[in-house]
């Protein structure tokens, strides 16, 4: 299930600087990955030729430490399970991906924002309170009383 804290967690060793670790730590074989590929497609509108070059529209050839961070911050929330990544990295085009990892595993993130998160229905702890939401209304009712 997707958790997120909204706000600064005292306690933990959130992740902020997603694009230094990213760009230290990032593995080939991540870019190897249909959900990296995918991910990439749809939010940074390119296509991985191969874990070392990233074929984009505007940028043309780049490396994967081009990628957006909110790209980065995806990625590293799907490879590194026990690090809380700061989401504020991502824009919404991320949220989907991000409910996605969710669906597949416990995912514990970090936000200072309302992300706008896809569907109709979904199931999302907001750890700070306890509550499970099951849409927008609920996420941003629980929300903007924390923040």
């Amino acid at each position: 299930m997707l958790r997120i804290w909204f706000g600064d967690m005292e306690e933990v060793n959130v992740l902020h600087n997603v694009k230094t670790f990213f760009n230290n730590q990032y593995q080939y074989s991540w870019l190897d990955d249909d959900f990296v590929k995918d991910l990439v497609r749809s939010v940074d509108r390119s296509i991985v030729e191969s874990p070392e070059c990233i074929k984009s529209p505007v940028l043309r050839q780049i490396p994967p430490v081009r990628l957006s961070g909110g790209t980065k911050a995806v990625i590293l929330m799907k490879y590194c399970p026990d690090r809380v990544i700061n989401a504020s990295n991502c824009g919404d085009n991320c949220a989907e991906w991000i409910l996605r990892l969710g669906n597949e595993r416990d995912l514990l993130i970090n936000l200072y924002h309302i992300m706008e998160f896809p569907g109709d229905t979904f199931e999302i702890e907001i750890v700070n309170t306890k509550t499970i939401v099951h849409n927008m209304k609920e996420l941003v009712d629980v929300a903007v009383d924390i923040l």
